[in-house]
C-alpha cells in the first residue's frame, strides 16, 4: 500500500510539473503586418505572477517592408487595456525584438494586445494593424 501511495504522489508531481512547464513555454502566433511594417516569427508567453511580475513576454523579427519610403516601424504592446508600450525598429532593416510588458496591477491578467505600425511622420497618420489579442 505504501508503494502505491508513493507512486501516486510521484505521478502527481510529475504531471503537475509538466503542466507548469507547458504553461510557461513559448507559443507561436501568426505574423502581424501592415503595408511597410511586419512583425514575423511571433512567439509569446506569460511569466509566472510570483516569479517575474506576471509579465507578457514576446519575441520576433520587426521588419521595415518599404526601404525607400523613409519611414520607421514600431511595435506597440499593452497588457489588458492598460497603456501602449512602444518598441522601435530600424529603418531599412529587420531587427530581432524581445520584450516584456507588465504593470503592477496586471500581475494576474489574462490578456494582452499587440499591433505593428509604420511611423509616417507628424503630418500624416501612422498606419497600424488592428490590435491582435493574446490570451493566457
Amino acid at each position: 500500500m505504501r508503494k502505491l501511495a508513493t507512486a501516486v504522489v510521484a505521478a502527481g508531481l510529475f504531471f503537475g510539473g509538466m503542466g507548469v512547464a507547458v504553461a510557461d513555454s513559448w507559443r507561436s502566433a501568426e505574423d502581424i503586418s501592415t503595408p511597410g511594417a511586419h512583425f514575423e516569427e511571433v512567439k509569446y508567453r506569460w511569466e509566472p505572477a510570483g516569479a517575474k511580475r506576471g509579465a507578457f513576454r514576446f519575441k520576433g523579427l520587426l521588419r521595415d517592408g518599404s526601404h525607400n519610403d523613409g519611414h520607421n516601424v514600431y511595435l506597440e504592446v499593452r497588457p489588458h487595456d492598460y497603456g501602449w508600450q512602444r518598441f522601435k525598429g530600424v529603418q531599412k532593416r529587420t531587427v530581432p525584438l524581445e520584450g516584456t510588458v507588465h504593470d503592477g496591477a496586471t500581475r494576474y491578467t489574462n490578456s494582452a494586445e499587440m499591433r505593428v505600425c509604420r511611423d509616417r511622420g507628424a503630418l500624416r497618420p501612422n498606419n497600424c494593424t488592428p490590435a491582435r489579442l493574446f490570451k493566457r
